[in-house]
């Protein structure tokens, strides 16, 4: 780990607030003691390995004779301490000179800072330098970007453990790749304080875990099943807030049965350590909150989801699994830009459309068979849930939705009466049930719902807006308000999603498209909450896509707030926008609508740009970044899901 950045801070005036993190950290064990407990916490430090030098080194040798004979294309170092040690041996049998010539006549790959570092100070600039966060799949998507690895002769610096991810993924495009061991892992000598910080977690006397390897997640169960105490700490681990440092130590977390709580935006010791300090007391206040059945006598665990999707692309994406290809479905795919929807919107009413569910299923199947996507999603729309309670919602041809009596006082409210989704919104779904029938298991059916603030504000403002200032002014100036709204909106929109999943929806989308109004601090304090609330109480075997519009800076606020998917609009490089979510959960988007009316050959370059932003990484499903639009040429969305399903072909 590095230094930690911010030795030099003020102590957190709340941070932690008392709460016990236990740390494995071996090589930084006083700098975490230090920082936890200036971020205000109890420190439970706990050193979970040690490094042990391999004396006698073959491997390290045959690599010396192989860099100086020429045999070798490129040379991978994962570590720094690993690559000084590899100099020192070779030192014994090479001249330093002779290494470095050696190094410079061939392709030098160094996983992030320290082994760079490494290889400067024997006078090596690296060819190929990886950047954040650093993991395996980061070191071959940059080296097949630099070279062609088909008989290219690789040796890979290795540090306690094998990549067999990296080492499989560099045979697999056709490279012959020699393994350079240097040192391994082992468990401390003095093994009490792991064994304290175990009893701890067993016995539920922790609330905070912090992983900075993965040689430490495997060195912890270990040292707990020769305890005998493993299903308690496991067990123990499950109710507390566990960080992790990054990607390649949250996938041993995770291949241990563990889930991880929170990533640091940039993977080193001080980062993850402040910012467990900032988020632990809300992720425990969400993991320790008693479950409460759902309203309308729903068991948490229940859901309608056909096994027979388990493997379908949509659904693999969803859990980040391996797909074929990238599983593409669009926004608004059952709109007015089709033929098809135009005729039946010519003969009634848009209400209308959504309240007969023989129309709603007509809409929804058609665009599929005409679109071939990988999803269809239930015809209806966000507002369906204001109708129960007697806003006056209607629709005005050309100015869309309009609210008759706006929500702007306690006194507004308290004439909402009780709404029950399943005997208001019925016709919703009756139309899912039709639906998944017509699709005949073909794909899966998503269905949704507006989040409650999108709803708040269309009830506050009346309609559409663009200032929302009647909106604010009610959540700045009336909290109390608010909050009681805001929890009324949670309670039915849950509701309405739960009564979709019994119908026979396979995943939901929660539709937040107005919260991109808002600033971090607000969307924190006014939002989160009540969004978090609605997707705790859906099934965890349902995937929940929670999406916003003009959200880029409140992604990471959103992944806080949950969902196994988060939708990005095309305001924001997907690329970039994932890796701020530490690829901890999956992306949906983020075409712009717009870009449909361009040619085939410029929509097909955008296409692919979004493609290599993903990188082929499991969990990107392709979307827009918000609806398609009227008039947009049904061919060119046609060609947009052909080019997606044949451009992402693994």
């Amino acid at each position: 780990m590095q230094p930690p950045s911010e030795k030099h801070e003020s102590p957190s005036t709340v941070g932690f607030a008392g709460l016990r993190v236990a740390a494995f950290e071996s090589r930084m064990a006083q700098e975490a003691r230090g920082l936890i407990q200036r971020h205000g916490g109890v420190a439970l430090v706990a050193p979970s390995m040690r490094e042990v030098p391999l004396t006698e080194n073959p491997a390290a040798l045959e690599f010396g004779r192989a860099l100086m004979a020429g045999e070798l294309d490129v040379v991978i170092f994962l570590t720094g301490v690993g690559a000084r040690a590899l100099f020192e041996v070779l030192a014994a049998v090479h001249p330093q000179p002779d290494i470095a010539q050696a190094l410079r006549g061939l392709t030098t790959v160094v996983r992030g800072p320290k082994p760079a570092r490494a290889l400067r100070a024997i006078g090596v600039e690296p060819a190929i330098e990886i950047a954040e966060p650093n993991t395996w799949r980061e070191v071959l998507s940059e080296l097949a970007r630099h070279t062609n690895l088909a008989a290219k002769r690789v040796a890979v610096q290795e540090y306690g453990v094998s990549n067999r991810d990296l080492i499989a993924g560099l045979e697999a495009r056709g490279a012959a790749v020699m393994r350079v061991p240097v040192y391994r892992w082992a468990l401390p000598e003095d093994r009490e304080p792991l064994r304290r910080a175990l009893a701890a977690i067993a016995s539920s006397q922790a609330d905070v875990a912090l992983f900075t390897s993965a040689t430490q997640v495997s060195h912890v169960l270990q040292m707990a099943e020769a305890e005998g105490c493993a299903e308690q700490v496991r067990r123990g681990l499950r109710a507390m807030a566990v960080g992790s440092i990054g990607p390649v130590c949250t996938a041993a977390l995770r291949e241990h049965g563990l889930e991880v709580d929170l990533e640091p935006a940039h993977p080193k010791l001080g980062h993850l350590i402040k910012e467990a300090a900032a988020r632990a007391a809300v992720i425990l206040a969400s993991k320790r909150r008693p479950v409460v059945a759902p309203a309308g006598g729903r068991p948490p665990a229940a859901s309608s989801t056909s096994a027979q999707f388990d493997n379908h692309p949509m659904m693999r994406a969803c859990r980040m699994q391996p797909v074929p290809y990238t599983p593409v479905w669009l926004m608004r795919q059952a709109g007015r830009y089709m033929p098809e929807y135009r005729q039946v919107r010519d003969r009634l009413p848009f209400l209308e459309m959504c309240q007969r569910p023989e129309i709603s299923a007509e809409v929804t199947v058609t665009a599929v068979e005409r679109l071939h996507v990988d999803a269809a999603i239930i015809f209806a729309d966000i507002l369906l849930p204001l109708l129960p309670m007697g806003v006056g919602l209607h629709y005005e041809k050309g100015d869309g939705p309009v609210i008759d009596r706006p929500v702007r006082s306690l006194g507004d409210l308290e004439r909402i009466g009780p709404v029950d989704a399943a005997a208001t919104l019925g016709f919703v779904a009756d139309a899912i049930g039709l639906a998944r029938r017509a699709l005949s298991g073909k794909v899966p059916l998503i269905g949704f719902a507006g989040a409650p603030f999108t709803l708040a504000s269309y009830m506050i403002e009346g309609g559409g807006s663009r200032q929302y200032l009647a909106t604010k002014r009610l959540m700045y100036n009336h909290p109390e308000v608010w909050g009681a709204l805001m929890r009324m909106l949670a309670r039915i929109t849950a509701d309405y999603l739960l009564m979709q999943i019994e119908a026979g929806a396979d995943l939901v989308q929660l539709f937040d498209s107005w919260v991109g109004s808002l600033g971090p601090d607000d969307y924190r304090q006014f939002v989160l909450p009540y969004t978090a609330e609605i997707i705790r109480r859906i099934p965890a075997s349902v995937p929940v896509i929670h999406f916003g519009t003009i959200t880029g800076n409140l992604l990471e606020l959103m992944r806080e707030a949950g969902g196994d998917v988060i939708g990005l609009d095309w305001r924001v490089n997907l690329g970039e926008a994932w890796a701020r979510l530490n690829h901890r959960v999956a992306v949906q988007g983020n075409l712009d609508p717009i870009a449909l009316f361009a040619g085939v050959d410029e929509i097909r370059a955008r296409a692919r740009a979004i493609l290599d932003q993903a990188a082929a990484r499991p969990g990107h499903i392709f979307n827009l970044g918000h609806g398609i639009l009227p008039e947009t040429p049904v061919d060119h969305v046609i060609a947009l899901v052909e080019m997606v399903h044949e451009m992402s072909a693994r």
